[in-house]
Order: structure tokens, then sequence, then C-alpha cells
């Protein structure tokens, strides 16, 4: 559970528009119910590569994206991806 809640946040920060090589520490992106939208397509699709880190887990939803609920397309259509 600790590592999809890291994904989660890792994920957030990958479909901020405002996270960049800039920032000194990195902020969580992304609010509590755009990571509650993905949560379960996360868990569904790319639980395999739940480690791998947040761009590798935006891909497998990229990749899976007929299948995520719309709540999850939403969020992702929303941060521009």
């Amino acid at each position: 559970m600790q590592k999809l809640c890291l994904a989660l946040a890792l994920l957030s920060l990958s479909l901020s528009t405002g996270a960049s090589a800039q920032q000194i520490a990195p902020q969580r992106q992304g609010s509590p119910e755009e990571q509650k939208a993905c949560a379960r397509d996360v868990q569904r699709f790319c639980r395999p590569v739940i480690d791998q880190g947040d761009f590798t887990i935006l891909a497998c939803l990229q990749q899976n994206r007929p299948k995520i609920s719309s709540a999850c397309d939403t969020v992702l259509k929303t941060h521009g991806q």
C-alpha cells in the first residue's frame, strides 16, 4: 500500500505542469480527489511497474487508456497527458 501511495504521489508530480527540475524540493501535486481517481487504475493495470518510477506509471496509464476509468482519464487530460 505504501508503494501505491508513493507511486500516486510521483504520478501526480509528473502530471503537474508546475513540476520542473528547478524546484528544490518536490511538492506533492494533484488533489486527493485526482489521486483517488487513478488509484484503482494504477493498482489494476500498472502494478508490475509500480516501483519503476512516475514516468513509467504514467506511460502505463497512457498505454491502458482505453481501459482506465473515465475519472482517471479526465485527470490525465486535465494535466495535458
